[in-house]
């Protein structure tokens, strides 16, 4: 058992390099692109795709962590997990200032060439090009912040019914600790009865027991006298 982890464990490790490695080289291309914005697009989306597979596995990579037997070993493979969390953090920020710098120059290289009167054809390809590709750019950001919303909405309805178990749940408690107090009360009552029924009982049982007594001593003197 230990062994086939420590083999899921390794190849979880390798693929989370290799998947790091992918998306720095991708940087560099993004980096390096000189255009148009359809050839950086093509390229985010393949980091995207990257980033998407490299999360996965560093979850992965955190189960198997948590599956380990021994607590040494366990710590140790969290620890690890936290640093490939902070490189994937630091890659996702590195993109996005590549992407800033890719699409200034793409920018600037564009704005050159219509000030040196390039070809009317040429500039209306590339301003519908641009035209397209930032109404593609803010569809998806529509369609991400649609996505965002709709996952909030479902996370409050889950909240509300969960509020709502719990408020339900409150109640039947509340009024479980109603009847178990007046069970309580009746009990205590019936015990203080039941108290004095037993203080009266002993009463009556000393005052027969003296009736006794006195009753015995009587005949034994009546006796006595006669001898």
């Amino acid at each position: 058992m230990a062994d086939s982890q420590d083999v899921h464990v390794r190849i979880c490790h390798q693929e989370i390099v290799r998947y790091d490695l992918e998306i720095k080289a991708l940087i560099q291309d993004i980096r390096e692109c000189p255009g148009p914005l359809s050839t950086l697009n093509d390229l985010n989306a393949q980091v995207k795709e990257k980033l998407h597979l490299l999360r996965l596995r560093i979850q992965d990579f955190e189960q198997l962590a948590k599956e380990q037997d021994k607590e040494s070993d366990k710590q140790a493979l969290l620890k690890e997990m936290e640093c490939h969390k902070k490189q994937m953090l630091s890659n996702q920020t590195v993109w996005r200032k590549a992407n800033l710098s890719c699409k200034q120059a793409i920018d600037n290289a564009e704005k050159d060439e219509l000030l040196q009167g390039g070809d009317p054809t040429r500039q209306r390809k590339v301003a519908k090009e641009n035209l397209a590709q930032s109404t593609s750019s803010i569809t998806e950001s529509l369609m991400g912040i649609s996505r965002m919303m709709s996952q909030q909405v479902r996370q409050s309805e889950v909240s509300m019914q969960t509020i709502a178990t719990s408020s339900r749940t409150i109640q039947e408690a509340n009024e479980e600790f109603k009847s178990m107090s007046g069970t309580i009360q009746l009990g205590r009552k019936l015990i203080t009865k039941y108290n004095r029924r037993e203080l009266t009982d002993k009463l009556l049982i000393f005052l027969a027991l003296a009736l006794f007594l006195a009753t015995v001593l009587y005949i034994l003197k009546k006796r006595l006298f006669l001898f």
